[in-house]
């Protein structure tokens, strides 16, 4: 009796925080995402920085990023109210998953793709540092796309509303489908990108510091006739950018390596397969990884504003300036 009186209190427990969370944790992440990610545009479209590569998809990131959040996090608080629309209507709630998964999707291979175009830059070698273009970009751009796309495109037929046996009403119908929509997000979504992330950003530094040690006398040669030049402007936007792509991967590692514990667990344990306080417990640490994808999609401008030294804060005072111009004009 004893036993059963705890779990019951351990379930209620566990509820009302995952409710709390939702409704607050969820508000804050939203404002804040969403008000950084509209900054992180502003900002970086501005003409010195935008013809940057590793600038170009910063920039793209961040606007899928803000659809992530915009789309997503609603939801989220509106179920604490128990007013969430995709729990009750299909289309509502396979649109929603389709594009909160596919931008997520997209946003982590655009940051892969920044990892590259730096480990490029970076090289000694003449060749790969001349296919760090916008052109070549662009098409990564496209391709991290039609990937989102095709790999998320399942979800149209895999998800339903009014789900009972799953962490959210709207959720896979089909135990096929949880196994193909989780495995698609472990890979696809998280290990591989993450995988080449570290790959190339130890690369990077590998390279950075080879640089250092085997060639003081060229850097000191650059910096003299490159003092004031435009040269040195650009070299001086690159540390930077690479400073804040580290830390960025630093974060992502954080957020998503739990997210994919957690898909792993749940193939070899799914959801109403245990007692109700183990479903409980599941449920809850889901929705605790769920707002740690929605602070991977909102903190970009926080790190670039802390991080990116005085290149980016200047380009974001600069914004702010123009901004009080045309407000007195």
């Amino acid at each position: 009796m004893a036993s059963s009186t705890t779990d019951t209190n351990l379930i209620e427990l566990l509820t009302n925080i995952s409710e709390q969370l939702n409704r607050y944790l969820s508000s804050i992440i939203f404002i804040f995402g969403t008000v950084g990610n509209i900054l992180n545009c502003l900002v970086l479209c501005q003409r010195r920085l935008r013809s940057n590569p590793c600038v170009a998809l910063f920039l793209l990131s961040s606007f899928v990023s803000l659809i992530s959040i915009l789309i997503g996090l609603p939801t989220r608080i509106l179920a604490s109210w128990y007013l969430d629309p995709t729990a009750t209507i299909n289309w509502i709630c396979k649109l929603r998953v389709f594009i909160v998964f596919s931008t997520r999707t997209m946003s982590i291979w655009l940051i892969t793709l920044a990892t590259i175009d730096r480990w490029l830059l970076s090289s000694i070698n003449m060749y790969y540092r001349r296919m760090s273009t916008l052109k070549n970009v662009k098409q990564g751009m496209i391709i991290c796309f039609i990937l989102s796309i095709i790999s998320h495109i399942h979800m149209f037929y895999c998800y339903e509303a009014n789900v009972l046996d799953g962490p959210l009403p709207c959720y896979s119908k089909t135990i096929k489908c949880r196994l193909v929509t989780d495995l698609i997000y472990i890979f696809i979504s998280i290990i591989i990108p993450l995988i080449l992330i570290i790959i190339f950003g130890l690369m990077t530094v590998s390279n950075a510091h080879r640089v250092r040690t085997r060639v003081p006398h060229m850097i000191k040669l650059l910096n003299k006739f490159q003092r004031h030049g435009h040269k040195q402007l650009k070299s001086r936007i690159d540390h930077c950018l690479l400073r804040m792509l580290l830390v960025q991967i630093f974060i992502l590692i954080l957020c998503c390596i739990p997210q994919a514990i957690e898909k792993l667990y749940i193939i070899f344990h799914p959801f109403s397969s245990g007692s109700k306080l183990e479903n409980v417990i599941k449920i809850f640490i889901y929705n605790i990884v769920l707002l740690l994808a929605f602070i991977q999609n909102g903190i970009p401008f926080y790190i670039h504003t802390l991080i990116g030294g005085t290149i980016f804060r200047k380009a974001f005072m600069d914004f702010v300036r123009i901004v009080n111009q045309r407000i007195t004009f």
